[in-house]
């Protein structure tokens, strides 16, 4: 059973960041068809997925179109009740519930300031008031759901919820924005957590850069877990035969830790090169 998930470029798409959390952290199977924002690539994709006219759009193995994310997420839950979308109790459900729905459609000032951009952090940036009500307000209902959990998450085991913020999460780290000590112990979650790594490891090579996004801005080291050191090469011996993540032919080849090792297409390599330790499958054969 495997869906169909249209999405942006992964590097400024924060609502096709939330859809595609919801897959990759449950391990539900997905197929992603991805197009260019701001092009005519996004319309010629969404055709294929009408009457969805953003991303990211979901269609279900029996044809079946969703555009909305948390139309993606409780349908998620109804057909996969086993993953834990949302929280199994009712109580820690309705908060997540209700989380979710206030990010969902909330706190323009602070998206319209800060687009996320997972390819930069930039120092210097200078929130006005109404963004600064924003992220105030986001903590108050950060400390409310961590008093009821204590953490790491927001409703317990991670959630719906979580993958809801954790785009905030990307622009709290982006633009250096100043949170409390525990807010910013709940963003280093999310920049840690695996499934956000491989997501923002495949945002950093996946397309050239928006101008739309670019600010001016001093940049500043990306504050999540910094990457084992990696780059591609052009010749050398793989150790492996066969792509770690792919299964293809090794015929890419990236350099790590002085050994070389070999992929099945320029992205899944470039991918790996970015955060190696964010694919568990080339982990395997890296420590065998």
């Amino acid at each position: 059973m495997t869906y169909d998930l249209a999405i942006g470029d992964r590097a400024y798409s924060s609502w096709s960041l939330r859809g595609w959390l919801m897959f990759d952290a449950f391990g539900i199977p997905v197929r992603c068809l991805t197009a260019r924002l701001y092009s005519d690539e996004l319309p010629a994709l969404l055709a294929d997925f009408a009457p969805a006219r953003t991303v990211p759009a979901l269609r279900t193995p029996e044809g079946t179109v969703l555009w909305d994310t948390l139309a993606i997420a409780e349908t998620l839950a109804e057909r996969h009740p086993e993953a834990g979308i949302w929280p199994a109790d009712g109580a820690m459900r309705a908060l997540a519930r209700s989380l979710a729905a206030e990010m969902h459609s909330g706190f323009q000032a602070l998206r319209t300031a800060c687009p996320m951009n997972l390819r930069v952090s930039y120092a210097g940036f200078a929130p006005d008031a109404e963004v600064r009500a924003d992220l105030d307000w986001i903590e108050a209902l950060w400390a409310h759901a961590l008093d009821r959990s204590s953490g790491p998450w927001l409703c317990g085991c991670w959630s719906a919820a979580d993958a809801f913020f954790a785009p905030v999460a990307g622009r709290i780290a982006g633009y250096g924005l100043s949170v409390a000590p525990r807010s910013a112990a709940y963003v280093a979650a999310q920049l840690a957590h695996p499934s956000f790594r491989r997501w923002r490891a495949m945002g950093l090579v996946d397309g050239p850069d928006q101008d739309f996004y670019r600010r001016p801005f001093a940049r500043r080291p990306w504050p999540g877990p910094a990457p084992l050191p990696a780059r591609a090469v052009d010749a050398g011996t793989p150790e492996n035969a066969r792509c770690p993540c792919g299964g293809g032919p090794a015929a890419h080849l990236l350099q790590a830790g002085g050994r070389v090792f070999g992929f099945c297409s320029a992205f899944c390599r470039d991918r790996t090169a970015a955060d190696p330790e964010a694919w568990p499958e080339f982990m395997a054969v890296y420590h065998s």
